[in-house]
């Protein structure tokens, strides 16, 4: 009988032992070296890509850009769009000096992808010494016999910084559509300015000629940084989040790809990064501006990482009566005059209200539009009061008079220095 136990045991232990040798070796999470080659003369074959997306050969995905991830043992992060029904095995191949190695990819689709065919998505490279590597590739296999005709992306954030070029980059996640609201886009990047933005990030598709000529100057005042994202040459995206209305392959032109980018991008370079959209204003209402906002909160809330933010309609179909702000020099502007619009929509306590975000890039690891879907430390929702977003755009509630809508001049606190601003800047884009 013991010497009968004692086998079962013995066969327990070994069942064990074998299952967790294969979960540990399994395909997609897999942190054995697989190959290294010697590149030699070979290594000047090994081709950067400069696209801001490139397909991953003999699949259907796409790699974005890659990321050294200090928070996570080194690993290497690439963003990227993964089509969700034909995942397969995937191999990052990374270099380092002459050196380059191939390991089994782990794969992590975004849970917020709307039931689009594609998903926003990281692939990880975990290995030791990925923390010397340059550049890092996806292969759908572990080969590296073809490796001089691969296209390899640049690793980023290589070295963990604790002192940042900016304190607040704001990041936008897509242009397209040929849009061209001149107005509403210049007023909105110098209220940023004037509340203590030095850095704003676009992702751009396509936008008018008129636009193309602001965000041209912008660029040349060293404010703007434009990533050129040409997604409809790839897929065909979405220009809505609702798949069963929208269709397409991709979100919203590949919003949540565009925005985790953005995260990864200003980890070491941004202290603080906003997550909103083109026609959307963060702004504090009980402090001057966002440098004195988010000192008050690092004092009071030292352990959050991401702070969600109100969304509030000012309906564009409602003006201010006076007219005052309705100013001769703005008539051939193509756009909306943010300055006319007051009126504001009361919440709806059955509808749910979406909030945009001001988040510590080092404390968010996957993140969605209205907030982050894995983050480090804690996640605090700002008070109306304190700030709430300024979203002048078409009403939600468009059968409200203006007597059932509130009246909020905050823009108005900044017209003596806006107002002069949006002149400067219009005239030195050519358009005024």
């Amino acid at each position: 009988m013991n010497r009968t136990h004692t086998l079962y045991v013995f066969l327990v232990i070994l069942m064990v032992i074998i299952i967790w040798l294969l979960n540990r070796n399994s395909k997609y999470g897999e942190e054995t070296l697989l190959q290294s080659v010697d590149l030699g003369s070979e290594k000047s074959r090994s081709k950067i890509s400069q696209n801001p997306i490139t397909p991953i050969k003999h699949t259907k995905h796409f790699m974005v850009s890659a990321f050294m991830d200090h928070r996570f043992n080194e690993a290497i992060r690439v963003i990227s769009i993964i089509r969700r029904d034909s995942l397969q095995p995937l191999s990052c191949i990374y270099c380092y000096d002459d050196i380059c190695q191939a390991v089994n990819a782990e794969v992590e689709i975004h849970s917020d992808h709307f039931g689009f065919p594609f998903g926003a998505s990281d692939i990880l490279c975990k290995v030791a010494k990925t923390q010397t590597a340059t550049r890092v590739t996806i292969s759908n296999g572990s080969s590296m016999l073809d490796i001089q005709n691969m296209d390899f992306l640049p690793i980023r954030n290589t070295v963990e910084k604790e002192t940042f070029k900016f304190n607040f980059t704001v990041c936008i996640s897509n242009l397209f559509g040929e849009y061209n609201n001149v107005l509403q886009f210049v007023q909105t990047m110098e209220m940023y300015k004037l509340l203590g933005v030095e850095h704003v990030v676009i992702y751009n598709t396509s936008c008018g000629s008129d636009l193309e000529k602001l965000l041209q100057q912008y660029v040349k005042e060293g404010f703007l940084e434009v990533v050129q994202w040409p997604i409809n040459q790839f897929l065909n995206p979405s220009s809505g989040w609702n798949y069963q209305v929208h269709k397409g392959d991709l979100h919203y032109y590949g919003q949540l790809v565009n925005l985790n980018e953005c995260v990864y991008r200003h980890m070491y370079q941004s202290r603080y990064v906003l997550l909103n959209d083109i026609d959307e204003i963060i702004m504090p209402y009980t402090h001057n501006n966002l440098t004195l906002m988010m000192k008050s909160f690092e004092e009071k809330q030292g352990s959050v990482g991401v702070f969600l933010i109100e969304n509030h309609i000012f309906p564009k179909t409602k003006f201010e009566d006076s007219g005052k702000f309705r100013r001769p020099e703005w008539k051939n502007i193509p756009g909306i005059n943010i300055m006319e619009h007051i009126y504001r929509e009361p919440d709806r306590k059955n509808v749910f209200n979406p909030t945009k975000m001001i988040v510590n890039p080092r404390s968010v690891v996957q993140t969605s539009v209205h907030s982050t879907l894995k983050n480090i430390g804690d996640v605090y929702r700002v008070p109306f009061d304190i700030c709430h977003i300024v979203h002048v755009r078409v009403p939600l509630q468009g059968h409200l008079p203006k007597e059932k809508l509130y009246v909020d001049k905050r823009v108005w606190d900044f017209e003596q220095e806006l107002i002069p601003n949006v002149n400067n800047t219009l005239c030195n884009s050519g358009l005024l």
